[in-house]
């Protein structure tokens, strides 16, 4: 009956280690995985994902977004504006004009009108707009500043890259 008995135990004391032993590895394996840098990490907070500058304009008067703006350079010197406006207040607002470097650019567009359903969007499948800067002679790879002139937001200004005409913006022309 001893013997029985101590059997009964071991194979117990065996059971239960083999149980002790996957909990731990299983412990130990979801602690590997997780990340280190926890909640906040540098690389789950990305929200630009493209190489646009981007800005919001918010106050009492004006709700507007500028998203992936950048300019592309031509080989004829000139350069054309890519991005987009968006407009979040009910308000219509009203764009007087677009700089780069102190070159106005040539708008075309049916509506200078923005409004909060309809954002005016430069090149693309989706575009209403255009801006062509003419003589603007920049590179490929440089800074410039854009400022956007607007009835209601006023002067606002971002910093942009110039992008050459290949790869994405192969298509866009003046």
């Amino acid at each position: 009956m001893r013997a029985l008995l101590s059997n009964y135990f071991l194979g117990a004391k065996m059971q239960l280690r083999k149980v002790a032993i996957g909990l731990v590895v299983i412990a130990s394996l979801s602690t590997l995985t997780a990340c280190g840098a926890g909640e906040s990490a540098a690389s789950r907070n990305i929200k630009k994902v493209t190489d646009g500058a981007e800005t919001e304009v918010t106050n009492d008067t004006s709700a507007l977004k500028l998203r992936g703006f950048l300019v592309v350079a031509q080989p004829d010197g000139s350069a054309v504006l890519v991005g987009t406006i968006i407009n979040e207040n009910p308000t219509p607002e009203l764009i007087l004009g677009v700089s780069v470097n102190n070159v106005l650019a040539q708008i075309t567009t049916g509506l200078l009108e923005i409004t909060d359903k309809v954002p005016m969007i430069f090149e693309g499948d989706s575009a209403n707009a255009k801006a062509v800067l003419p003589g603007l002679n920049v590179k490929a790879g440089s800074t410039i500043e854009i400022s956007f002139f607007f009835k209601t937001a006023g002067i606002v200004t971002v910093k942009a890259i110039v992008r050459d005409k290949r790869d994405t913006y192969a298509g866009v022309t003046a």
